[in-house]
């Protein structure tokens, strides 16, 4: 007879790119396996509820087709064809190689490229380190924040807002712009503990009826790009009905009477025949946040990913400063709490070895650049070389059709750190073998909440699986980079970031689990001051100076409405392309995480893209026929799926599938474009203009 498996319960965060970072309590079988994950009850936000994807992560960890070795080409670029080699092999050519392109083209020919595959600070970012240390060219991060983050900026002057768990302490809970169901789990929890147990009222905003709106008490359906004009109508009526804090505009906004004079003109009714929505939704809107002082905004990345994005968060935000919701428990308006944590990241990112002079690539415009577009390259040499770790670009860059074209060239030598096969490693000349979370020491921060977390290594990896720490160090060795931070464990970079940054040691937080880095109410609710010289919020943003780190000003900055305002920079559609196309995430997937495994496969299906049904009749589409989406940059076959919760001219295509699951091998991101959109650039994933046609 069998002796029973004992079980132990050990404690991780989340890795992934998502606002919730949930602390986890992970089933640890043996020194290879693990079993269910569940969420910490003892962190507070997570409050023991996670995602499906994440609670069966036993699937993806232990899935039979995870790389375990070393792999060297042996056929063409995209064949799959390769062999297994050591990593000693591997390193060895590897570094010869970048030697080599080094000397012949200077550093800034090589390029690494990364990206949130993890958000552990020491596995995800130690790439920085390397890249400065050796003058590589620099990694302009654009894909997710940079269309949300300046947005909300502009108006608090600081990435933090009140507490997200005070949502359970809220009148009425407003998510606008996030399919929280699917993408941000305990934003619900909290949510629906406010209605339980205080009455309140949740309102959803979107672009098409997802499951969080089905459980909103005021679901919203607006057009893509128009949350600008609805959040400046609310306003209006909030002016016209006496439902303002005048007390609180005066002291603590830079609310001037032109303000005011600027929203007479902005109607229920002139907001109606933009966004679609009823002149009564807009009106009941208003006059629920009006009337309900303790509402709670979460504002989340979909209605950002627009190019008119950054103006449409801050007009989101200006409502909790026109109510003056943010003087209550339970009320505000929050998007993410980046700047709480006061990190010393010195040592993880080398940026004591910063070039300014080095140039700085766009990650939204790979295809750009490695296609040889001189804006794109900033006036410099061609890139010859990828390093990539933690990001799938051939699936989930824009400008599909670029990026492949870019990675075919015969003259790029690609290496791709990965844990399955995805449409990147095909494309490389060596792929080398992932750890995933369970398997290796990393530090965590949560966006969404206000906690960060120790991730322990909990079992070995399997095969020859190596962390991203550790092969940057070993590369750094063969290349001749010398820093403090090549030299060190993980664990003991993770102490001294810790230490530096006032949170303590790697000692404590291993007894703690979690610390919560709340501020305090005064502070996290702007009480004494938004982070401004004059210590106001600010309605007219100086869009140039936004404190958006590190952050490039493009774009027609210098035509940014001066007030908040429907701004109508959207990609115009067209006779030729008359719809308007997002690619919202899936609830089984994360960006193209998890399409590897049979339970998320299974319940997502295929491709598929929504259409309003009258829309469908129109254009002879048959409900689960199979239609071509197209526009200047490519075209994608999917299936058809009617579907009453959108309106009309509006198409929602969700997840990341890898291309292999499209007939032709071209992907969702085929259609969306790489421009530079104000104020601080980013990828426009929701604002595409495409034709449809059956097939």
């Amino acid at each position: 007879m069998n002796a029973p498996v004992s079980i132990t319960r050990k404690n991780s965060v989340c890795p992934h790119d998502c606002p919730s970072a949930c602390a986890l309590e992970v089933e640890v079988l043996d020194n290879q396996t693990i079993g269910r994950v569940y969420g910490s009850k003892a962190q507070t936000y997570t409050a023991g509820v996670i995602c499906a994807k994440v609670a069966r992560y036993a699937e993806r960890n232990h899935h039979p087709d995870r790389l375990l070795y070393p792999l060297k080409r042996t056929g063409p670029k995209g064949s799959g064809q390769f062999t297994r080699v050591s990593w000693d092999e591997a390193m060895a050519e590897i570094a010869q190689r970048l030697l080599t392109i080094e000397a012949e083209h200077g550093s800034e020919a090589i390029w690494p490229y990364s990206y949130a595959g993890t958000m552990g600070l020491v596995n995800r970012d130690g790439i920085k380190r390397l890249t400065h240390v050796k003058k590589y060219s620099g990694f302009y991060s654009s894909i997710c924040i940079n269309l949300a983050w300046p947005g909300y900026l502009a108006g608090t002057g600081k990435m933090m807002g009140p507490d997200p768990r005070e949502m359970a302490l809220s009148d009425c809970v407003v998510i606008w712009g996030t399919n929280a169901v699917a993408t941000q789990v305990n934003v619900m929890t909290h949510a629906i503990r406010a209605r339980k147990e205080r009455g309140a009222k949740i309102v959803a905003i979107d672009i098409y009826r997802t499951p969080t709106l089905d459980q909103a008490d005021l679901a919203l359906i607006v057009k893509p790009g128009t949350d600008g004009a609805l959040a400046v109508a609310v306003m209006h009526v909030l002016f016209r009905d006496g439902l303002v804090d005048r007390e609180y505009l005066i002291n603590s906004t830079d609310y001037t009477n032109e303000f005011e004079q600027h929203l007479k003109s902005k109607t229920p009714e002139w907001a109606a025949s933009i966004t679609g929505l009823t002149v009564a939704e807009i009106e009941a809107f208003a006059h629920l946040v009006g009337e309900k002082k303790r509402t709670y905004f979460r504002l989340g990345y979909g209605f950002s990913r627009q190019r008119n994005g950054s103006v449409n968060m801050h007009a989101a935000s200006c409502i909790a400063s026109v109510t003056g919701a943010w003087q209550y428990e339970g009320g505000g308006a929050f998007h993410n709490n980046g700047a709480i944590y006061h990190w010393r990241k010195s040592l993880i990112e080398g940026l004591d070895a910063v070039d300014k002079s080095i140039r700085q690539l766009d990650q939204s415009q790979i295809g750009r650049v490695l296609t040889g577009d001189n804006d794109a390259l900033r006036g410099g040499g061609p890139v010859k070389a990828l390093f990539i770790q933690s990001t799938n670009p051939m699936s989930v860059a824009p400008e599909q059709t670029l990026v492949k074209q870019g990675f075919a060239r015969e003259d790029l030598f690609t290496v791709v750190h990965e844990q399955f096969m995805t449409d990147t490693a095909k494309m490389a000349d060596f792929v080398l073998p992932a750890t995933m979370f369970t398997e290796h020491d990393d530090l965590y921060q949560g966006g969404g909440h206000q906690y960060l977390g120790l991730g322990p290594k909990l079992i070995d990896p399997p095969g020859e699986c190596r962390s991203n720490h550790d092969v940057i160090c070993d590369i750094a060795h063969r290349v001749g980079a010398e820093h403090e931070g090549f030299g060190m464990t993980s664990r003991a970079i993770i102490d001294w970031t810790l230490q530096k940054s006032k949170w303590g040691t790697l000692e404590e937080l291993e007894v703690k689990g979690y610390i919560d880095a709340q501020p305090a109410f005064e502070e996290a609710h702007f009480r004494k001051g938004f982070a401004w010289p004059d210590g106001k919020f600010r309605f007219k943003p100086d869009w140039p100076n936004v404190p958006f780190g590190g952050g490039r000003p493009s774009g027609p900055i210098e035509d940014i409405p001066t007030y908040p305002d429907h701004w109508a920079v959207s990609e115009k559609v067209t006779r030729e392309y008359p719809f308007r196309l997002a690619t919202s995430p899936a609830r089984n997937y994360l960006n193209s995480t998890f399409s590897e495994t049979a339970t998320s496969k299974m319940r997502e299906g295929e491709p598929t893209v929504l259409i309003q049904p009258d829309d469908a009749n129109q254009h002879q589409i048959v409900d689960q026929s199979y239609v071509a989406l197209f526009n200047a940059r490519g075209t994608v076959r999917l299936k058809a799926k009617h579907f009453d919760g959108i309106k009309r001219g509006v198409l929602v295509a969700e997840s990341i599938w890898p291309n292999s699951a499209y007939a032709d091998g071209n992907g969702i991101n085929t259609l969306v474009g790489a421009d530079s959109p104000a104020p601080f650039g980013g990828a426009a994933f929701h604002d595409n203009s495409v034709g449809l046609r059956a097939l």
